[in-house]
């Protein structure tokens, strides 16, 4: 086997670096890629040297090459591959990309101290879910949110809230994921009804650009429809709302 150290090291490389780049499901990021590969590179080679024998097998070839004993056609190949690979390396560097420049985004801006809703101003500040309440009442007024959600809003936010509705795919960004612990279970009920009754043309204009799909829902929900539908979107996504002592308590630490 140490005759083979060359050919059998090159091998464990390209086996290495094809399954990580056909086997593994979601595709591994080109810079975990490249990690893995300098590990195994490192690994071969300190395997390869604890042996004098097989080291000298493993260099062997490649002192062919340049000292003139290989063959002309393989010096000539790997004299053409070698400037040939740093080309293509620098190429793909400095080639510029066709994917869109990469923009910083607040993922939750800060919201106004008031906004427009229905011809009034609302107060965000200590501004609460009037429709929550406790026993039936409330199991009501969830069921009914429901039916709001699937009108109107599971089209983009998916039928498990999960972001991944029928048009998520056409928006950048993608439709929220109320599953996630980063997003309405982080917000107060007040929060997320600005973001529904305003919609895109509510986020704040100084900051970074947002990009938000979200239509103004106040032009075609009223007010008690809006709050249900949020009532209905924390209970579904098995989320608990932050109450305004939370982010007190919260900003004071």
């Amino acid at each position: 086997m140490q005759r083979f150290a060359f050919s059998i090291t090159v091998l464990i490389w390209a086996a290495v670096y094809a399954g990580l780049k056909l086997l593994v499901s979601p595709p591994v990021p080109t810079s975990v890629v490249t990690m893995y590969m300098v590990l195994t590179v490192i690994g071969t080679l300190i395997f390869v040297a604890a042996n004098e024998a097989r080291f000298a097998h493993f260099v062997a070839p490649i002192r062919s090459v340049f000292t003139g004993e290989a063959p002309r056609a393989v010096q000539v190949v790997v004299l053409v591959a070698i400037p040939a690979a740093v080309a293509w390396v620098t190429y793909q560097r400095v080639v510029p990309s066709a994917d869109a420049p990469f923009e910083a985004r607040v993922v939750h801006p800060e919201p106004p101290a008031s906004f427009p809703l229905h011809g009034k101003r609302m107060e965000v500040a200590g501004l609460a879910n009037p429709l929550r309440s406790t026993g039936p009442e409330l199991r009501k007024r969830i069921a009914e949110g429901k039916t709001v959600y699937f009108r109107n809003c599971f089209f983009c936010h998916g039928d498990t809230l999960a972001g991944d509705g029928h048009f998520a795919g056409a928006f950048l960004p993608i439709p929220g994921n109320f599953r996630d612990v980063g997003t309405i279970s982080m917000l107060q009920e007040s929060y997320v009804f600005w973001r529904v009754a305003t919609g895109g043309r509510g986020l704040p204009k100084g900051a970074t650009p947002w990009n938000s799909a979200m239509p103004v829902w106040q032009n075609f929900l009223t007010e008690d429809e809006m709050w249900k539908v949020i009532l209905y979107i924390y209970d579904a996504s098995g989320s608990t709302p932050r109450t305004w002592d939370e982010a007190v308590s919260h900003a004071k630490h």
